[in-house]
């Protein structure tokens, strides 16, 4: 599909447009409590006496949102006839928002994940509030079923328009502004060298990290240039996952996350600051089916993207910017290293183009919380 992009620098009457083609009069609008915060809620609590448009917003959803959130939100959509979907905030809101438009037409009464999906084309509008996660360019989303993490994926679920708007950025705590940046670098990265990569997925990549490193000074300043250049990246970065997917990088951040309450971003800046280095020492153990030698020009043009002249020098300037931006490192227990060890999603180990095994899982864990060898 083709998606269309928007930009727009706190002036949202760009988006008034989408509502007369899309044949909306009541949309819901999935967000956060914090978009109270932020220019755009005047936009939407205005779009009734300006377009007679009825908003309904779905606020009732958490960080690692919750499948009973998706049906109360379906419900919503359903009993007040709401015909468009817009999502505005990071992450969780992008995921309530896939789903509800994705189970909007399935059976009622019957768990939507048991069920198979059926593409609808219910008009779909995300607005990211964070330059990280890419979600708004990407097929899949992720809810949480009975304590265990569901996937869901469907490529009727990538909103046909995004609103890109610099000026969301502006107010970003600096902590979140650092973890979704490493978010959006950490997609470029992993998709790079994902055995998914196709040339599409790697020009995306490129583009990503590029973009990263070009808009990194301004972004930390807030210019609206450096805020925009990090939207674009990451939303980049996003159409590369889309192809190629993630890898070991963050099929092993998420228990992290898990123990120790870093934001996602953070937890797959600490993994891949450390398996970038060992990727480089164990070309090897290579599983791509394009070799050994394909691989090593793969490490050496991402870290030509990142500005380096080596593979080595990309590894140094990944774990130069994790310690620049002052990330910390945690320090994990035995009990906690045992928990990390079992706890990675094999089939994201798949994408991975070299082979990890259970013992190489638990010295990487070690050299990534405490950097000691077992």
């Amino acid at each position: 599909m083709i998606q269309r992009i928007l930009e727009a620098n706190g002036q949202y009457d760009i988006l008034d447009p989408w509502f007369e083609q899309n044949h909306v009069k009541c949309v819901m609008l999935v967000c956060g409590e914090s978009i109270k915060y932020q220019n755009i809620d005047k936009y939407f609590r205005q779009l009734s006496d300006r377009l007679e448009i009825r908003v309904v917003r779905f606020t009732d959803f958490q960080p690692n949102p919750l499948y009973q959130s998706v049906v109360k939100g379906v419900n919503i959509f359903h009993n007040e006839n709401c015909e468009g979907i817009i999502a505005v905030g990071g992450g969780s809101a992008m995921d309530v928002a896939k789903c509800i438009k994705l189970y909007s037409n399935m059976e009622d009464g019957k768990n939507y994940l048991e069920q198979k999906i059926i593409p609808n084309n219910v008009p779909f509008l995300a607005i990211p509030t964070t330059a990280g996660s890419g979600s708004e360019a990407t097929k899949f989303a992720v809810i949480y079923y009975e304590g265990e993490k569901q996937s869901v994926s469907d490529l009727s679920c990538i909103p046909g328009t995004v609103l890109m708007d610099s000026s969301v950025l502006k107010t970003l705590p600096e902590y979140q502004k650092k973890a979704t940046m490493m978010d959006a670098l950490c997609h470029a990265i992993e998709s790079f060298w994902s055995v998914n990569s196709t040339k599409e997925s790697r020009d995306y990549s490129r583009i990503a990290i590029k973009s990263v490193m070009d808009s990194m000074d301004g972004y930390f300043s807030n210019t609206d240039s450096g805020n925009a250049g990090m939207l674009f990246a990451a939303n980049m970065a996003g159409k590369a996952i889309n192809i190629a997917q993630t890898t070991a990088g963050h099929a092993m951040c998420y228990k992290i996350t898990n123990l120790f309450g870093c934001a996602h971003g953070h937890s797959a800046a600490l993994c891949n600051r450390i398996l970038f280095p060992w990727m480089l020492e164990n070309t090897d153990g290579c599983i791509d089916p394009r070799g050994e030698g394909y691989l090593k020009d793969i490490m050496e043009e991402i870290s030509q993207t990142m500005g380096c002249k080596s593979a080595k020098d990309g590894s140094r300037k990944l774990e130069g910017l994790f310690k620049d931006l002052k990330l910390e490192v945690p320090k994990a227990t035995d009990e906690q290293f045992e928990k990390l060890r079992i706890s990675v999603n094999p089939v994201r180990l798949k994408n991975h183009p070299i082979a990890l095994d259970i013992s190489t899982i638990d010295f990487l864990y070690r050299k990534i919380l405490d950097g000691e060898r077992k």
